[in-house]
């Protein structure tokens, strides 16, 4: 025995039966294609409209053309051919430290008008070739020996304007200028060091030969260039021969 529903009937918004279509209704609901970058159609025909053309922006927007730069730009300015060299911009007179290299080798002939003019390029080679042989020796000491010589230019400086009170010239920079280039010894020892057995006698001697060669060359520049050191001579190089004897101690040990 069959069991009846009790559905209710389907109602169509359109009115229409879905089983019937006809050619007409499924033109009516067909959407008419519009063209591309075109908006739709408004219902108001006093709106403007302005189309956009892609080719036309393609075009304007084009680097084909090259800018064109007015002639008298950089025609009253200096060329690069007359500029100054890099080294000279920066203030490094790789001659002036090769000849105050010089004046340091020789103990016995040095040439105090050259180091006048304080800079730090020279001694900032020389520590640096310092803390590269100590690294070759196996001991890392570059923190150590740019503290150790910014004290020992603070030291050598409070002591000599003790000695001298007001009359003395050497100022900070000086001193530190002055013991840069006298720590070419201590570089050379430590270069030789790589070469000798370590703890022995022979090392010994060296070590205090190559100590004695920069408390002189220190001594004596120090003297000529403050103008009024000889009286306190001895005290100077007191302090100059400990600061080395300091810088040796890296070497040795």
């Amino acid at each position: 025995m069959s069991r009846e529903f009790n559905v209710p009937p389907v109602v169509f918004p359109s009115g229409g039966n879905p089983g019937c279509t006809t050619a007409a209704a499924v033109i009516q609901k067909r959407r008419v294609p519009t063209t591309p970058f075109q908006p739709p159609r408004s219902s108001n025909p006093n709106l403007p409209f302005i189309s956009f053309d892609v080719n036309s922006a393609a075009a304007s927007t084009s680097f084909s053309a090259a800018p064109h730069f007015p002639s008298h730009i950089g025609s009253s300015g200096t060329s690069f051919e007359d500029e100054p060299p890099l080294l000279e911009e920066l203030g490094i007179n790789t001659k002036q430290i090769y000849q105050k290299t010089l004046s340091i080798i020789n103990p016995f002939k040095i040439n105090h008008n050259l180091h006048e003019d304080a800079d730090l390029s020279g001694p900032f080679l020389f520590l640096m070739a310092f803390g590269l042989f100590q690294l070759l020796a196996g001991k890392l000491h570059f923190g150590i020996i740019l503290g150790w010589v910014t004290m020992a230019s603070m030291f050598l400086y409070v002591v000599f304007n003790m000695l001298e009170g007001k009359n003395g010239n050497l100022d900070m920079y000086t001193c530190l200028s002055v013991i840069g280039y006298c720590m070419l010894p201590i570089v050379i020892l430590s270069a030789v060091t790589l070469f000798l057995p370590q703890g022995g006698v022979l090392i010994m001697v060296i070590t205090g030969l190559f100590v004695i060669w920069a408390t002189r060359v220190c001594t004596r520049l120090v003297v000529e260039l403050a103008n009024c050191g000889d009286e306190h001579r001895g005290l100077i190089t007191y302090a100059c021969f400990l600061i080395y004897m300091l810088f040796s101690l890296l070497v040795i040990f």
